[in-house]
C-alpha cells in the first residue's frame, strides 16, 4: 500500500506502511509464537491476513483549524490540524463520508476546538461504517451550543449522507485527551446500527465497542466459536463482551451463556440482538468484569475474555487460576499483555492459538488462544 501522507511526513500512525504486506503478516505471526512460546506446546494455525487498505470500518478524526477551512484527521506536534480525509486504511464509504462532514460544519457553522487556545466547539467526527455500507455519525462538542443548528441542518446532512442510519452529538466539556463524554443527544429515529457479521445482525450503538475490521472481526468470531463448540461446554462467560460478538456466537442450544461489559449502552445492544435472535439462554450484566468473578456463587465450564490492551489484570487471572475452569479463550489486542496474564495463570497452557490481522500498516495484532488447565 501507498500512502501520500506517510511519504510527505504528515502521518507516521501506520508504522509498517512501505513494508510488503506478506512480510507484515509473517513477522507478526513469529513475534507472538516467540512471545508466548514459554506456555505451552501449542498448535498454531495459518495468520488471518487481511486486506492492506480500506479495512477500518471507524475513523475518530480530530477536527481542526477554521469554521470555514476545518481540517479532519489529526494533530501535529504543536496541536494544529493535518486533514487525513483520504486516509487510504479507511473504507471507502467513510472516506467519502468525510469531505460531507467538512462541508456541514461549515453550513452549521461549527467552531473547530482549538488544543493550543483551548477554544472552539467541535473536537472530533466519529464515523462508523456497516457491512451494509450503512453509517452512524457522531459530533463530538464541548456544549450544546451547536446543537440546535445540527438538528436544524439534519435533513441537509442526511440528503448528502443518504447510508446515515444513525447521527448523534456527544458531549465531551473538558479540556483534555478524552474522546467522547457519557452524555449522547441521538438526532435520528434510528438509535442503532446494524453490523451484520457472520449472519449475526448486532447493533451496534453509540459508544459501544467494535472491532475496527470488520472482516477479520468475522473469522475471530468464527475461529472462537470453532473451539467453544469443540470444548462443548454446557455454561459459558463472555467477559469484557462489548455489542456480544462472541456471547452470540458461541450460543447453541442447551448453552447458557452470560455476557459481562461495563458500557451499558453496549449491554443494551447485545439485549436487543439476543431478544431478535429468539436466545433465551444468551443474557448480558452491566459490570465490571473482575468484580462479576469474584462475586459469582458459581464458575462456568467455559470463559471468554476480551480485554483492552492492558489484559486481564492480576487480579481476573488470579481468580482464573483458582477457579477450576477447565478451559479459557483469550482474544487479546496487546500479546505483551497476554504473555503477563499467562505468567499469572500457571495452571494453564496454551492448546491452539492464531494470529489475526486486525490492524495493517501497523504493528499491533490480535492474537486468540485457547487454553486448556494442565491436568496433575
Amino acid at each position: 500500500m501507498d500512502c501520500s501522507y506517510f511519504d510527505a511526513g504528515v502521518c507516521r500512525s501506520c508504522t509498517l506502511m512501505g513494508v510488503p504486506y506478506a512480510e507484515q503478516l509473517a513477522g507478526k505471526d513469529r513475534h507472538s509464537r516467540e512471545l508466548l512460546s514459554p506456555f505451552g506446546d501449542a498448535v498454531w494455525l495459518p495468520p488471518v491476513a487481511s486486506a492492506e487498505s480500506g479495512y477500518r470500518n471507524k475513523a475518530k478524526m480530530v477536527v481542526s483549524g477554521t469554521v470555514d477551512a476545518p481540517t479532519i484527521g489529526i494533530l501535529d506536534e504543536a496541536g494544529r490540524g493535518v486533514d487525513l480525509r483520504e486516509c487510504g486504511i479507511c473504507a471507502p464509504g467513510v472516506r467519502a463520508a468525510l469531505p460531507v462532514l467538512a462541508d456541514f460544519v461549515t453550513r452549521a457553522r461549527i467552531e473547530p476546538y482549538s488544543v493550543p487556545d483551548r477554544r472552539g466547539e467541535l473536537k472530533y467526527v466519529l464515523v462508523t461504517l456497516s457491512p451494509d455500507d450503512e453509517l452512524m455519525v457522531r459530533f463530538v462538542v464541548r456544549s450544546e451550543e451547536s446543537v440546535g443548528r445540527i438538528r436544524a441542518l439534519l435533513p441537509e446532512l442526511l440528503a448528502a449522507l443518504p447510508h446515515a442510519r444513525v447521527v448523534t452529538v456527544n458531549l465531551q466539556p473538558e479540556h483534555k485527551a478524552v474522546v467522547e463524554g457519557e452524555r449522547e443527544i441521538v438526532l435520528t429515529a434510528e438509535s442503532s446500527l446494524v453490523m451484520r457479521v457472520g449472519g449475526i445482525p448486532l447493533r451496534l450503538r453509540p459508544q459501544s465497542f467494535f472491532q475496527t475490521n470488520t472482516a477479520v472481526a468475522e473469522a475471530l468470531y468464527a475461529q472462537v466459536a470453532a473451539w467453544v463448540d469443540e470444548v462443548s461446554p454446557a455454561s459459558v462467560w463472555d467477559l469484557y463482551c462489548g455489542v456480544g460478538g462472541f456471547a452470540l456466537n458461541v450460543a447453541a442450544p442447551g448453552r447458557r451463556v452470560v455476557g459481562v461489559e461495563t458500557s451499558t449502552e453496549a449491554v443494551r445492544s447485545a439485549r436487543a440482538t439476543a431478544s431478535a435472535a429468539g436466545l433465551p439462554l444468551v443474557a448480558f450484566r452491566a459490570g465490571d468484569a473482575t468484580a462479576f468473578a469474584l462475586g459469582a456463587k458459581t464458575a462456568p465450564e467455559l470463559v471468554i475474555v476480551n480485554p483492552p490492551r492492558r489484559g486481564i489484570g492480576a487480579e481476573l487471572a488470579g481468580w482464573l487460576e483458582g477457579s477450576g475452569v477447565p478451559s479459557v479463550v483469550y482474544s487479546s489486542c496487546n500479546p505483551k499483555s497476554l504473555a503477563h496474564d499467562l505468567a499469572r495463570m500457571p495452571s494453564y497452557r496454551i492448546r491452539t492459538g492464531r494470529v489475526l490481522d486486525m490492524f495493517p500498516q501497523t504493528g499491533h495484532q490480535e492474537v486468540a488462544v485457547l487454553l486448556e488447565r494442565a491436568r496433575d
